[in-house]
């Protein structure tokens, strides 16, 4: 993983590393990782085919029923250039194949509400499953995920659905491209703790809304002790 800042602990918030945690709105800063743009995305695939210029991620958009969007720095250029998908971006100038972004990114954005962290407990190495049925293996970088936050609007997105909630995980693949996918296509690799063999997931989907007020038979009610005692609701 090529960042610009080391051993950066990274959540939204204040606008910096050690802010307060909490959703953002559309847009969200992200580590600065360096990349390269492949040049005909800065001229809308009108030329630039197999050029390269290197830029640092700056942010990155979630518009509602699209790919995400990454703005990167350029600094050639003093610029900054906004609304790019994952496809755009390579790790090297040096990588000459290049992948349709449905194999790198599988769902659109879920919400305009997001939050950008790194897990500090995730192994960074780690491998997913394609649409094509391929597996490509590399770094885990950071995540994105998505709620609606504000229930003055409706809520008419599936980000808090629990069977159709996904999060993006960001990978820096060995291929040299990058990828958005979420846990249920990845597989992470601890280098203590993970088998020779580890098994294939073989899980259902969680389908139920867990919360422990609204099936509850107890009430605090009728006391207005300190240190309350339950009563059963009859």
């Amino acid at each position: 993983m090529t960042q610009i800042s080391s051993q950066l602990h990274f959540t939204q918030g204040s606008g910096s590393a050690s802010g307060a945690h909490k959703k953002m709105f559309l847009v969200a800063n992200i580590p600065p990782v360096k990349v390269f743009v492949k040049k005909q995305y800065l001229y809308d695939h009108q030329k630039g085919h197999g050029e390269f210029v290197e830029g640092v991620w700056a942010t990155v958009k979630s518009i509602q029923g699209r790919a995400l969007y990454f703005e990167t720095y350029i600094p050639e250029y003093a610029a900054l250039y906004d609304k790019l998908p994952i496809s755009a971006f390579v790790s090297s100038p040096d990588v000459k194949d290049d992948l349709p972004l449905e194999e790198l990114e599988l769902w659109d954005a879920f919400s305009y509400h997001i939050t950008v962290i790194e897990k500090i407990t995730v192994p960074p190495r780690a491998k997913y499953l394609s649409p094509s049925k391929n597996w490509y293996h590399g770094e885990y970088l950071f995540t994105i995920d998505s709620c609606h936050a504000d229930h003055n609007l409706p809520n008419i997105n599936y980000s808090q659905v629990p069977q159709e909630h996904k999060s993006f995980n960001i990978l820096e693949l060995e291929n040299g491209h990058f990828a958005a996918q979420p846990n249920n296509r990845t597989l992470f690799y601890d280098k203590s703790l993970t088998p020779s063999e580890p098994k294939q997931p073989d899980f259902k989907v969680s389908t139920i809304e867990y919360n422990v007020e609204s099936v509850s038979k107890w009430t605090a009610g009728d006391d207005t002790n300190y240190f309350y005692n339950f009563k059963e609701q009859k």
